[in-house]
């Protein structure tokens, strides 16, 4: 992998949005990135992903760790680790001791909901400590996503909220209206280096706003990447 990262797009250029009212909520609206949702991204980890720190492309966007969104994502994820082997898991000798750890003040993730808590799977020598590193037995990539690959269950019901909901990003604002109602307006769109917070403009790459990443042969196939 050369050190130059791939190009991207700017940051803003005309999009197409919808806006439509929630069927089942009057209070509800629903503000979505047409543009960017039927667009043709497809995870590339391990297909010319250049990782999201200078040098380490095997990392992906593993590099930080995972920060949980709730108590429900950790509690979800905790059973998940439970049924990992030692052949899903290249890390478990020091994993099944501690899986996460706290973020330190310099560490945090991004704005938005997961960078709320201050929980997140452990960074073990770079990396999450979920992700198995390149000559793995196993495969490389993230040992949550082989172990449901494993037991025949969909890898968004064993990973952190975040690693599945990458690269899509929601967010939520209660709005007042002129006649003085007021509506939750979610607003679902790409999550690009602004959602990672002030940090984001540093990421050595990041996949959204490469064309690099937009080869998905069906618009917003979006297969489960292995990390």
């Amino acid at each position: 992998m050369p050190d130059d990262a791939p190009p991207e797009v700017p940051l803003d250029f005309a999009r197409e949005w919808v806006e439509f009212p929630d069927p089942a909520d009057p209070g509800h609206v629903v503000r979505a990135d047409l543009t960017w949702l039927t667009s043709a991204w497809t995870c590339i980890f391990g297909r010319g992903c250049a990782g999201v720190v200078e040098g380490r492309p095997d990392d992906g966007c593993c590099s930080h760790g995972a920060f949980f969104t709730d108590e429900d994502d950790l509690a979800r994820v905790t059973a998940a680790v439970a049924v990992l082997t030692d052949e899903d898991w290249q890390l478990a000798p020091v994993g099944r001791a501690a899986w996460t750890e706290e973020d330190s003040a310099d560490d945090g993730p991004a704005d938005g909901e997961q960078g709320k808590g201050s929980l997140r799977t452990r960074v073990v020598d770079g990396a999450c400590v979920f992700l198995n590193r390149p000559g793995f037995a196993g495969g490389q990539g993230c040992a949550l996503h082989r172990m449901a690959l494993r037991t025949g269950v969909h890898p968004l019901t064993t990973k952190p909220d975040v690693c599945w909901q990458l690269p899509v990003r929601r967010e939520q604002e209660h709005v007042e209206r002129p006649d003085g109602t007021t509506v939750l307006v979610s607003t679902i769109g790409e999550f690009d280096r602004r959602g990672w917070g002030p940090g984001g403009a540093d990421l050595h790459w990041w996949c959204t706003g490469s064309p690099l990443a937009h080869v998905s042969p069906s618009r917003w196939s979006r297969p489960m990447p292995p990390s």
